[in-house]
């Protein structure tokens, strides 16, 4: 009696068989594509059996000790049938089976039950995240994979919930290994309690001194008060993230002031583009181009030079910047003396980035940075219409900006650049000892404390 070939072996014999068939190539190609799906996913769980026991197929355990893996007890014992949803439809493997083992073995590739692939699960989220409501995927997958390979929408929701999860472990991850040159803060507000106006969601992303971005917090609030932001960034301390160089912000006073008492050694730049909004909305319509260009116009650095030399990042291209300001008011102070005052009280913190690395201005500057994300977001709010409660709706913004921030741009950061860092990070947040004073010698020394 011939013995059963392995599944993979099967698999094999069965792609060999299709070009010996003389069909035509066209729909070879095609069972080929089947098939190969099949040969992938049957390989990789007989690779994670073999892992799991420690020994590969007919291979005693004594021959398999070797002291370089674990080798547990337990034997395979034949296989069964198990189809998997993936997103080239229904798919047929052989599940090996096993016994006398002294633990469950657990696909890590499909999960427990082997139903679905997480390139499956990942399709799911990614459409419920881009604004598909559950129906909306339920009827998506059963376009896209046929109604026998589709989700209900019962499994597509337990899903979704993986995000939940996701979202709790990413809130208590270590941040000590997270060192920034830039902080941005913003919020975003939604309305996820019935009968409540909307309310903000607190967001924290930075750069760090490797130039890469990433995403630090996100947590929901009744308001953007001081109370609000300053919990807020202390939990972000807390599980310690250390003082970046900048804090780039909007205007609000909770946030300036929680950032102020959490993070005092740091720097902090006012967003020009709120800004902007500010000076402009005080701005008769007929002269607001104008006035905006003016505005920009300050913060033009292109081509600074005083005499024949090229103005460099500092306090120099800070007072260069300031006597533009003073301009301004001169230009626009009499006829609209509210834009300019709403100017001249940020003044100082408008230019603090002048004082950083030249390819960095344009993008610290401002706190826009995922502004274009928080709409995505909102688009997904209209969808479908309110969030049912706090977790869903901050679980889903998480979910949002978590995927977005994979494709967000870092830093560059030249050698000049890395100095002009070094330098302020110097100074503001390990700024050297001071001596002591010298002390004068006490007039009542005795004569051995003299000799001495």
């Amino acid at each position: 009696m011939a013995r059963t070939l392995p599944p993979v072996q099967a698999i094999r014999a069965e792609i060999d068989a299709l070009f010996a068939e003389g069909r035509d190539l066209v729909e070879v190609i095609e069972d080929v594509a089947r098939l190969g799906a099949r040969l992938i996913i049957q390989t990789a769980v007989e690779a994670e059996v073999d892992a799991f026991l420690g020994r590969a197929r007919y291979q005693r355990a004594a021959a398999a000790d070797d002291g370089r893996q674990i080798v547990r007890p337990g034997h395979r014992n034949g296989h069964c049938p198990t189809t998997i949803k993936t997103t080239t439809g229904l798919v047929t493997i052989a599940r090996p089976k096993l016994r006398g083992t002294t633990e469950k073995f657990a696909s890590r590739l499909f999960g427990t039950g082997v139903t679905r692939t997480n390139a499956l699960e990942t399709l799911v989220i990614a459409s419920f995240v881009r604004g598909l409501s559950v129906r909306d995927v339920e009827g998506a997958l059963a376009d896209a994979l046929g109604p026998e390979a589709a989700l209900s929408k019962s499994t597509v929701s337990a899903i979704c919930q993986a995000i939940v999860t996701e979202y709790d472990a990413w809130c208590h991850r270590d941040l000590h290994g997270v060192e920034l040159d830039y902080l941005f803060c913003d919020a975003s507000h939604f309305k996820m309690h019935d009968g409540s106006r909307a309310e903000p969601i607190l967001a924290a992303w930075g750069i760090t001194t490797d130039g890469k971005p990433v995403f630090i917090g996100l947590a929901p609030a009744a308001a953007e008060s001081t109370d609000a932001w300053h919990d807020f960034l202390t939990g972000l301390a807390a599980r310690g993230l250390r003082p970046p160089l900048l804090v780039i912000s909007d205007g609000a006073p909770g946030l300036i002031t929680a950032a102020e008492q959490v993070f005092p050694a740091s720097l902090r730049q006012r967003c020009v583009i709120h800004k902007c909004r500010n000076v402009l909305s005080k701005v008769s319509a007929g002269d607001q181009a104008e006035v905006k260009a003016a505005f920009w116009d300050i913060f033009d650095t292109s081509g600074l030079q005083q005499g024949d030399q090229e103005i460099e990042p500092g306090q120099d291209l800070v007072a260069w910047v300031q006597r533009r300001i003073d301009a301004f008011a001169d230009t626009w102070g009499a006829r609209y003396p509210a834009a300019v005052k709403s100017l001249l009280a940020d003044r100082a913190s408008l230019t603090t980035y002048l004082r950083f690395p030249l390819e960095h201005h344009k993008r610290i500057r401002h706190s826009n940075f995922i502004e274009r994300t928080f709409g995505e977001t909102r688009r997904r709010v209209k969808v479908i219409g309110r969030f049912p409660g706090e977790t869903s709706c901050v679980s889903l913004v998480w979910a949002v900006l978590d995927r977005a921030a994979r494709g967000w741009r870092g830093f560059t950061m030249t050698s000049k650049g890395l100095r002009i860092l070094q330098d302020l990070r110097r100074v503001l947040l390990t700024p050297p000892n001071r001596l002591r004073p010298a002390t004068t010698p006490a007039t009542d020394s005795t004569p051995e404390t003299a000799a001495a």
